[in-house]
């Protein structure tokens, strides 16, 4: 290896360190860099939508779109948000500034592929030329997704989707601009070029990755947080704390490979860098300090403020460096639900994401811990955990009892058990999740099917 290459891997990991003085930097091992290193990736991108964040910002949205010069606008929520003040803010504004607009307010939550055709079949009769999604993720994958399509109304609905469900093309159409507002706190989708729905021949979530994808502006106001009831705060929040954590533990950007032969090629998924790591330490500082007021207290406005932004800033994180096996098993227990409804969500069986992501989540950081012991512990040290005289040995069960006592506290369900599923459900659940290997690969260690079956048994109870 060169001097000058050298000093970059050095140059970089000395950012990495200085960006936190947590105690657990006290024993950070060193970079290795060998000759396979020249076989893998040498970069990392950081991309992400424009971001304005503040109180009462959702009134700028139709002189956003007049500089779009926008003419025929679709905005697209679900049926619950159409009727609530986020819905009013957003319309009133497009009024007042003279654009002319439809309504699609169909958006399932957690979406199906069977939804996303539905949106994407009004997308193609309304000649659109931008959108506006109002609402959480759900809405926000579904405006996507209906962009895309309509933008190539000659594709195929499962050339775009990721592989091996889907054929994963590129996109080379240019989509219309699209403009997110989101009124939870939890998925970050507001600033990724991911869409994910439940593909209802295998009982697994996909979806579609693309940089194309990424709204052009997101509009985060804080003052639609005080409608989200609690339950739906406390599941969303959730996903962020699993956001930060993955992309934070995420295999290192230097590790995954091959490099690309032209950029344009390089995954949206890249492994954890030193820009991705200040947001996801930013993300867990905020749930430390944030997460049970936001939920335990719906009118504090500073808590869900805070968490508004944290959930974008960990958008920024995952949209780069990734996330792992939480989410990869995730996927196929959101897909196979049986009979489980939460309060908040409506009469149907539905697992909410945050819920389907953090309950495996405390014996997948036992399981990656190994791979770097020293970031697993500043990891619980964030969140609140006293580190002081914990060897690395230690790191994976210090950061799986950090987050235990937060599932806890927040009344989280007893593990997988609790929400139906048991021993006999495992072969079924592991079989979903092998798909995701998109996914599995960014975490920092391989996975067997049998390190798979052993997780989701440990996370059948949790307490």
């Amino acid at each position: 290896m060169s001097l000058s290459r050298k000093r970059i891997f050095d140059l970089l990991k000395t950012i990495n360190i200085a960006s936190c003085q947590c105690p657990a930097h006290s024993h950070r091992g060193n970079v290795h860099v060998s000759n396979t290193a020249l076989t893998k990736d040498y970069a990392f991108e950081i991309k992400c939508s424009t971001v304005r964040y503040g109180l009462g910002v959702t009134k700028e949205v139709g002189m956003d779109l007049a500089n779009f010069g926008a003419k025929n606008v679709c905005v697209m929520t679900d049926s619950n948000i159409v009727s609530l003040s986020p819905m009013k803010a957003v319309l009133d504004s497009l009024v007042k500034n003279g654009i002319s607009y439809s309504v699609y307010d169909k958006v399932r939550v957690e979406p199906t592929d069977s939804s996303f055709k539905h949106a994407i079949e009004f997308a193609k009769q309304g000649d659109f030329d931008s959108y506006v999604a109002v609402g959480g993720g759900s809405v926000m994958d579904t405006c996507k997704a209906a962009n895309l399509y309509a933008c190539n109304p000659q594709a195929e609905f499962l050339d775009y989707v990721n592989q091996p469900i889907g054929k994963g093309k590129a996109v080379s159409v240019p989509l219309k601009p699209m403009i997110a507002i989101p009124t939870t706190s939890g998925t970050g989708s507001e600033t990724t070029g991911m869409s994910i729905f439940d593909y209802e021949e295998i009982k697994a979530k996909t979806g579609i990755a693309h940089t194309s994808l990424r709204p052009l502006l997101a509009l985060i106001d804080p003052l639609h947080t005080l409608s989200v009831p609690q339950t739906v705060a406390n599941y969303a929040g959730f996903d962020i704390f699993c956001h930060a954590l993955e992309s934070f533990t995420a295999i290192p950007y230097t590790e995954r490979g091959p490099a690309p032969e032209n950029p344009a090629l390089r995954p949206v998924y890249q492994g954890s860098n030193p820009i991705s790591d200040v947001w996801a330490r930013f993300c867990l500082q905020c749930l430390q300090k944030y997460f049970a007021r936001s939920v335990n207290n719906p009118d504090d406005l500073e808590a869900r403020s805070s968490m508004h932004l944290a959930a974008t800033m960990a958008g920024v994180g995952i949209g780069n460096a990734g996330v792992h096996i939480c989410h990869g098993l995730a996927y196929p227990i959101a897909g196979n639900v049986k009979d489980f409804v939460p309060t908040h969500y409506g009469t149907d069986p539905i697992i909410p994401h945050g819920l389907a992501v953090v309950l495996t989540a405390p014996s997948v950081f036992r399981f990656t811990s190994a791979s770097d012991p020293d970031k697993h512990l500043e990891a619980a040290a964030l969140l609140g955990a006293d580190v002081t005289g914990k060897k690395r040995s230690d790191a994976g069960k210090v950061l799986s009892d950090t987050i235990l006592k937060y599932m806890d506290t927040m009344k989280i369900a007893n593990g997988l058990g609790a929400i139906g599923y048991s021993a006999e459900d495992i072969p079924q659940l592991v079989k979903g999740a092998l798909p995701q290997n998109r996914l599995l690969k960014i975490a920092p260690v391989p996975q067997s099917e049998e390190d798979l079956s052993k997780i989701l048994e440990e996370s059948l109870t949790l307490y």
